[in-house]
């Protein structure tokens, strides 16, 4: 490792993450979820959630080679199988309030090759198991965020120009480093201000209930329903017990949920999709009623198509969210092959379920209501990323008028 201040800034990144990302105090538990290969960040964050005065902290190990093997070798029936006391302990963290830290740093690539149908039955059997946990994050009752670690052969695919592992895994964190803020004096005031602003530009949008957004691009002319009392929401949320929380860094979107019933037109993505161990280029989504109609893709096509047949919801849209093309991580001129950081670069739409605090009242609906009110339900929630700096979106209010809100990429 040849990055100056390597150990010193992984610290840092450790304490920022329990502190800003989760908000760690007295009494919490820690699901922290995370590939052996980043052992020492693991180290350092388990260390800092303790003095923070954790209770517990539990470590879920990933591995990318072992995972390519279950699924290159196992039959399909038993990758789509999720045992129950898997269920149960998931269920265990839900009722402790249990705090969750992701760290990414797979393969954008690792599954590559290998049988589509059977790595979506096993995502799909995923969803359906571990349901409650994911309507617990959608409806912020626990604090989590997502969060990234460099891994070889994730930095071969951003830095493919340098020569050796050990630059392109140090290019890799530097650019991690830099999309969180690490760098700065104060990291953590650095991070109260984007959240202020974030939720500034929220606020702005919450007061004009726009009924819809119209996206053109090339390749894209997309109607968005947006539900009655829809909320638009910033950087940093409230969790069940009034703590606040990150649950992506990096961020830079604003983002809501669509009527999933209301969108209509055609779109097409602008960065490459990593889903399912697999990249995904060049797609094109056509939208009627609210339901994807055809799809196509350049590369990884089959992998698409299996997603949006996981359930009803999967070919429904569940999030809008807003980037500037002017961002930090758009202008660093990447492309991540990782959705938490491609996104952070580009206006982005989710296929599948909807967050539920993205509705006035939501979190304390029911399934059923929040379906009712327009909220796509869904066992998946995959974003791509459809932004850039041709884009021009208006608002549509209730009477007709339209309010621009980006031009060339940029809000208006």
């Amino acid at each position: 490792m040849v990055l100056p201040n390597f150990e010193e800034n992984l610290k840092k990144y450790a304490e920022l993450l329990v502190s800003t990302g989760v908000n760690v105090s007295d009494g919490h538990t820690v699901v922290l979820s995370v590939d052996v290969d980043q052992a020492p960040l693991a180290r350092l964050i388990t260390e800092a959630a303790y003095q923070r005065g954790a209770k517990e902290v539990i470590v879920k190990w990933t591995d990318d080679q072992v995972t390519r093997s279950t699924f290159k070798h196992a039959s399909e029936e038993v990758v789509a199988t999720v045992e129950q006391y898997k269920v149960d302990e998931s269920l265990d963290h839900i009722e402790k309030g249990a705090s969750r830290i992701s760290v990414r740093s797979s393969d954008p690539d690792s599954l590559k090759g290998l049988d589509s149908k059977k790595i979506a039955a096993a995502q799909k059997a995923r969803g359906k198991a571990f349901s409650a946990m994911r309507k617990a994050t959608q409806a912020n009752k626990v604090s989590w965020v997502v969060a990234a670690a460099s891994g070889e052969k994730w930095a071969e695919k951003v830095f493919p120009e340098l020569d050796t592992a050990e630059e392109r895994v140090d290019a890799l964190w530097d650019a991690i480093f830099k999309a969180i803020h690490l760098y700065d004096e104060d990291p953590v005031s650095t991070w109260e201000n984007k959240d202020n602003t974030l939720e500034s530009k929220a606020d702005e949008l919450n007061k004009e209930q726009f009924v819809a957004l119209h996206y053109t691009a090339p390749g894209t002319d997309l109607t968005v329903g947006l539900p009655k009392g829809h909320r638009w929401e910033g950087a940093g949320s409230l969790n069940a017990r009034g703590e606040r929380f990150m649950a992506n860094m990096p961020t830079e979107e604003v983002f809501s949920a669509p009527d999933a019933n209301r969108v209509d037109g055609v779109v097409v993505s602008t960065k490459p999709l990593s889903y399912a161990g697999n990249i995904i280029e060049g797609m094109e989504f056509h939208f009627k009623d609210g339901k994807v109609v055809d799809v196509k893709a350049e590369k990884g096509e089959d992998v698409i198509k299996e997603l949006i047949k996981t359930d009803e919801g999967a070919a429904r849209l569940g999030e809008v969210a807003l980037v500037p093309d002017a961002s930090p991580i758009s202008q660093s001129g990447l492309t991540f092959f990782n959705t938490l950081f491609d996104e952070n670069a580009s206006n982005h739409l989710a296929l599948g379920s909807a967050y539920a605090f993205n509705l006035e009242g939501g979190t304390e609906m029911s399934e059923d209501e929040l379906k009712a009110a327009g909220l796509n339900r869904s066992d998946v929630h995959v974003d791509f990323m459809i932004g850039s700096d041709q884009m021009d979106i208006d608002g549509i209010r209730e009477d007709g008028t339209r309010v621009p809100v980006f031009r060339k990429g940029a809000w208006a």
